[in-house]
């Protein structure tokens, strides 16, 4: 297994005289989804640093879908090219960046009751990954987490780099990917994860083995772990982020018996 150690710029500075827990957590769906289907996410999400977690499951606004020959759905923004998704895409920044706002606009309200940035966690599946990976990274705060399932960037990373904010650069992100992906490849999972490594944010990679492109619990269940021990220090006060970023090499799933969730849908709607 490829091992990468990538501390980010500033890790393991954070307060150490409270526990760190998730106060807010936002679950972006993919492409046709709707933010209510979801909810069952949040049962995944049973460890002690969850326990008061506030989830917010929005929907995406109905717009009509390029690549879906303009069909409405729930889409984040417009997805130009039909699957697979490559690097020789259409990204559509502008449109990315509307949507980025309304994220970003979800998480000031948080804030401005009172959660502590750190306590802020972004997660999204396939084309809500999408969304994820680029409201976090533009974000001008350092935020908890965020976590990418099965999902791409969805702008050129050579020129959106300078719009990477430099303390987000210190929020730590997870990325999972299915190798067996024909949707979303795995290898947009490790062109997402090089955008990062250049930005020398920490981050971890895992493809997992014979998973195509839909949402499995143990992805779930890693999640959970690695947003515990890694980020919220559920397992002790103050500690510093672990260092482990990037494993290359595709790995079987923890529980080799668990069925993939049912709530992600088949063709072009899992984007």
């Amino acid at each position: 297994m490829e091992e990468e150690h990538m501390p980010a710029a500033g890790a393991g500075t954070g307060s150490k005289e409270r526990a760190r827990r998730c106060g807010f957590a936002v679950w972006l769906h993919g492409l046709g989804d709707c933010g209510g289907a979801n909810e069952f996410i949040a049962d995944h999400f049973s460890a002690a640093a969850f326990s008061d977690t506030r989830w917010g499951f929005p929907t995406a606004p109905t717009a009509p879908v390029t690549c879906n020959g303009g069909a409405l759905m729930p889409s984040w923004f417009d997805i130009h090219d039909a699957p697979p998704i490559t690097s020789k895409s259409v990204r559509g920044e502008e449109d990315v960046l509307r949507a980025v706002q309304t994220v970003h606009a979800m998480i000031d309200k948080e804030i401005a009751a009172g959660t502590n940035p750190e306590d802020v966690f972004v997660l999204g599946l396939s084309q809500g990954g999408a969304l994820s990976i680029a409201s976090v990274v533009t974000y001008p705060k350092t935020l908890g987490g965020c976590a990418v399932f099965s999902g791409f960037l969805p702008f050129n990373s050579s020129s959106f780099a300078a719009r990477v904010t430099d303390d987000a650069k210190k929020t730590p992100v997870l990325w999972l990917h299915g190798a067996a992906d024909s949707l979303i490849p795995v290898q947009e999972g490790r062109d997402g994860v090089k955008f990062l490594r250049g930005l020398g944010m920490t981050f971890e990679f895992k493809a997992y083995d014979m998973l195509g492109h839909t949402l499995a619990p143990y992805e779930l269940e890693y999640c959970q772990r690695w947003a515990s021990e890694n980020i919220l220090n559920e397992h002790g006060e103050g500690q510093e982020l672990k260092k482990v970023a990037f494993r290359g090499a595709s790995s079987s799933p923890e529980s080799s018996t668990a069925s993939p969730i049912s709530r992600c849908f088949s063709c072009i709607k899992t984007l």
